[in-house]
């Protein structure tokens, strides 16, 4: 079982940065994956970014280059570092987790969001 809280979310103007942040807790064995998700409105949820425990990482094309994501091993925590900031960033921002509990069961978890709005 995983808990995931983040915090960071705010308004930005465009151009700007703002950094998430996710703490994991709760009673697991690992987490192999971490990552965030976003869901703008009237819009599917998207798949940001992930990071592995080993430190692969992936993006989605629209943030590439601008977004930056860091996770901390033995604290649980992921970070979210995201420059150049676009009115189109604006959502709400999950954090996620790929975990796999003492007793054997894989899941995956979501926090409860964090909002991010770009605007003048």
């Amino acid at each position: 079982q995983v808990q995931l809280v983040e915090s960071g979310g705010g308004l930005v103007q465009p151009g700007g940065s703002l950094r998430l942040s996710c703490a994991a807790s709760g009673n697991f064995r690992s987490i192999y994956t971490m990552g965030w998700y976003r869901q703008a409105p009237g819009k599917q949820r998207e798949l940001v970014t992930t990071i592995t425990s080993g430190g692969r990482t992936n993006y989605v094309d629209s943030v590439k280059g601008r977004f930056t994501i860091s996770r901390d091993n033995a604290k649980n925590t992921v970070d979210l570092q995201m420059n150049s900031l676009k009115p189109e960033d604006t959502a709400v921002y999950y954090c996620y987790a790929l975990s796999q509990g003492w007793s054997g069961p894989v899941a995956n978890y979501w926090g409860q969001g964090t909002q991010v709005t770009v605007s003048s």
